[in-house]
């Protein structure tokens, strides 16, 4: 039985890495590592402890939701009553662009929306640590002419276009979404949001051409935080539906396009009211603050993304650009950074209105900083090429979804972006700055050729579990997944035959 178990366990991991190993953009590396260990990395026991403390199992499902101007990343988990609840908050090291969603190929923007990510989106040999694939471009964005590719999120500190934590981080963030799928959840939504969606956000960005946008995808939040469900999300007309259903008497689903008219539907009574409540509340409180004469944010050119500012107060020069911390975040500055900040790392630049020292900390008593030690020069690493496929991705695509399909990893089609990327590089393309995966190592710090990152570096991180996550309210509604129970080892894996 313990021989059986574990042939079970290897060849589920082969198959959950083999999916990832499709991936290229901000990945890296070959075939051969698809089953790592650090890919493989268990949840570190104090994650584990909080979970049972909020009652919550090891393999349930997870959300995802991130925050640029506040850089925060949350992981938010189903408890045993079939609610999400915040398990932790991450402080996140990089993300690019300027708060707004992703338009074009090559603007450096992080995306903003709603998300699907699938086993198949799980990159565990990226040439960053380890990564995921946001989706990005949805439907939502295709409908709009949107473009872009390999927009990950994943670890180095290092963005451009991506949303960057430390390795130690993603060693983290990655293993939860592996447990959960291995619970049995065939997808977890990724939310991104320029900020949270406060009235007091909404009244200082109440300028920004992006406001449309954002109060379409505020629908979505307020989904959210009144049911603690994970919103069912579809599009038609070029605009998001959040929890459509069907309206009474109805002979056929529902069919959604995101470019064509919308079918006729209805939102749940239950779900309905309480969005309506909380959006008039929200409404009011931001004429409130707008009457009263709060500042409008500036829309800033040439700063390049945020920082969260414990990072940014441990890196020379370091700045936190657009972020800022939001009202009320569970984040304070840590007695130590969540991880390993190369030393490659390059922080935004200081908006022009602040001063160096007010950037950085946003009013925290000054920190040391540490500088990384200078490295030893090794021979420089081969340019990374976000557009070249992994070797001998062809002659196993097929083994691998195969197999995948047969363990139940296959049930929700990947986006487009979490396909192989064509050989070539488009010739509009060329002409855009290379994001961190295409272009030329740093001399300050290069980074070793992934085919031989076993070798060069340690391939695993410690855990780090510095920032408390607040206890999330009790809102329930009808409805709620099931949770899947983890008993036993036979049962993680019994779906293999």
């Amino acid at each position: 039985m313990i021989n059986r178990s574990l042939v079970r366990a290897l060849v589920t991991s082969a198959a959950l890495a083999g999916t990832g190993a499709l991936l290229a953009g901000c990945n890296g590396g070959d075939m051969s590592l698809a089953n790592n260990a650090k890919a493989n990395q268990p949840v570190p026991p104090k994650l584990v402890a909080d979970m049972t403390a909020k009652d919550m199992d090891l393999q349930s499902p997870i959300l995802v939701r991130l925050f640029k101007q506040e850089a925060e990343l949350e992981i938010w988990k189903q408890d045993r009553s079939g609610r999400f609840a915040l398990l932790k908050t991450y402080p996140i090291c990089r993300w690019s662009g300027d708060l707004g969603p992703k338009i074009k190929e090559g603007d450096r923007q992080a995306p903003e929306g709603f998300y699907s990510i699938s086993p198949a989106q799980m990159n565990p040999q990226s040439a960053y640590y380890l990564s995921f694939n946001t989706g990005y471009p949805n439907a939502f964005d295709k409908a709009l002419g949107r473009t872009g590719s390999q927009l990950m999120v994943h670890g180095d500190c290092s963005s451009r276009g991506c949303y960057a934590m430390t390795d130690e981080q993603i060693a983290e963030i990655y293993s939860l979404g592996r447990e959960s799928f291995f619970g049995g959840q065939k997808s977890f939504q990724l939310q991104a949001y320029p900020f949270k969606m406060t009235p007091t956000n909404m009244a200082k960005h109440r300028n920004n051409p992006n406001m449309p946008f954002w109060k379409m995808i505020k629908e979505g939040n307020d989904h959210f935080e009144v049911t603690k469900q994970e919103p069912k999300v579809d599009f038609c007309e070029k605009k998001y539906v959040f929890d459509a259903a069907k309206p009474p008497n109805a002979t056929r689903d529902l069919v959604f396009d995101a470019s064509a008219k919308c079918p006729a539907y209805v939102i749940p009574e239950e779900i309905a009211d309480a969005v309506r409540d909380k959006q008039a509340t929200d409404l009011a409180e931001t004429a409130r603050l707008i009457a009263k004469g709060t500042p409008m944010a500036r829309i800033n050119t040439g700063i390049d993304g945020g920082m969260h500012r414990v990072f940014a107060a441990r890196v020379p020069e370091g700045s936190t650009g657009l972020s800022e911390p939001g009202d009320g975040s569970s984040l304070s500055l840590m007695a130590r950074a969540p991880g390993t900040v190369p030393s490659h790392v390059n922080p935004p630049k200081a908006p022009a209105d602040r001063a160096p020292s007010e950037n950085l900390l946003m009013g925290a008593p000054e920190q040391p900083k540490l500088v990384a030690a200078p490295a030893a020069a090794p021979a420089p690493a081969p340019t990374r090429v976000a557009n070249a496929a992994p070797a001998a991705t062809s002659q196993n695509d097929g083994w691998f979804s195969n197999l995948a399909r047969k363990v139940g990893f296959g049930g929700g089609a990947a986006d487009a972006t979490a396909s192989t990327p064509p050989s070539k590089p488009k010739a509009a393309e060329a002409k855009q700055p290379p994001r961190p995966e295409a272009s030329a190592p740093k001399t300050t710090a290069p980074k070793p050729d992934t085919k031989h990152a076993a070798a060069t570096r340690p391939p695993l991180k410690p855990s780090v579990s510095d920032a408390p996550a607040p206890a999330a309210k009790d809102n329930r509604v009808s409805g709620s997944a099931p949770i899947v129970s983890t008993n036993s080892f036979d049962s993680r894996f019994g779906a293999v035959k």
